[in-house]
């Protein structure tokens, strides 16, 4: 069985968000616990598997992600990972459909190699921030906001880009501030860099005491800030260690994430079910 590792949301490698992307036979999941197992073993923030689906329905593949301890509702960076595995082998040309727990996600391939993921955009509301939060963090949030069912963090402002860069958070503290995680975030210092505003996201709840690029905040992040900037159309920055950038597109309830990826391992499992 094929097992490949790409580079999410970048254009080179030992950067961005890396994923576990396994393309399995049509005919349906192996058992959970065999996927828990190969994502524990690939040991990246997501791993994920997908196999195709017969023609004619609303969806050309179902897909899944597993983190190394638990099965998640979203995942950007290893959409968009499989997505370049489908497109760059030849499986696939333009927009491919996918079956996933968060509904039907697209990924649309671009003549500069970049790929748009369709996501849905997260529901946004105010949230009190719960107790220990600030010391976990340790910054005081300008702004906290729930991000509704499938991502399950709490977005947290910061009060500027240095805040957000500084962050050394207590991560045991964290892990219990919210269902899956905190994305911490704060307008750009300066837009000439050629981002908008930054973001870091750490999740020690399902086992990623930081996520280096995180897609799924990113349908956060982008109805927060186009709100506070005036444009649709954005740039963010995950300014992680590996750092990488997410543009996202605003379009009503659903958001728009582009990004690039490269492919740095392409091997063999051979644990198969």
């Amino acid at each position: 069985m094929r097992i490949r590792i790409v580079d999410a949301f970048t254009d080179r490698p030992f950067a961005g968000n890396p994923a576990g992307v396994l393309l399995l036979d049509s005919g349906g999941f192996p058992d959970d616990r065999w996927l828990q197992r190969v994502a524990a073993e690939v040991n990246l923030a997501e791993t994920a598997f997908a196999h195709p689906l017969p023609p004619g329905g609303e969806a050309d593949w179902a897909l899944r992600w597993f983190t190394p301890v638990t099965e998640v509702d979203m995942c950007g960076h290893a959409t968009l990972a499989t997505a370049h595995i489908l497109h760059t082998t030849g499986i696939a040309s333009g927009e491919v459909r996918f079956a996933a727990r968060c509904g039907i996600l697209t990924a649309t391939a671009h003549p500069d190699g970049t790929l748009a993921l369709d996501f849905p955009t997260a529901p946004l509301t105010p949230a009190t921030a719960p107790p220990g939060l600030a010391e976990a963090l340790g910054a005081a949030p300008v702004t906290v906001l729930d991000t509704g069912p499938h991502i399950g963090d709490l977005l947290i402002e910061l009060a500027d880009e240095a805040a957000v860069r500084a962050l050394a958070p207590d991560l045991p503290g964290l892990a219990a501030c919210s269902r899956r995680g905190i994305i911490a975030t704060a307008v750009a210092e300066d837009p000439s860099h050629g981002y908008d505003f930054v973001s870091r996201g750490f999740f020690p709840q399902v086992g990623i005491d930081e996520d280096p690029v995180t897609g799924s905040a990113h349908t956060a992040l982008a109805p927060f800030w186009s709100a506070r900037l005036g444009r649709d159309e954005l740039t963010g920055l995950q300014c992680s260690a590996r750092s990488g950038l997410v543009r996202t597109s605003l379009r009503g309830v659903r958001t728009v994430l582009t990004g690039s990826a490269v492919t740095v391992i392409d091997g063999e499992l051979l644990a198969t079910p």
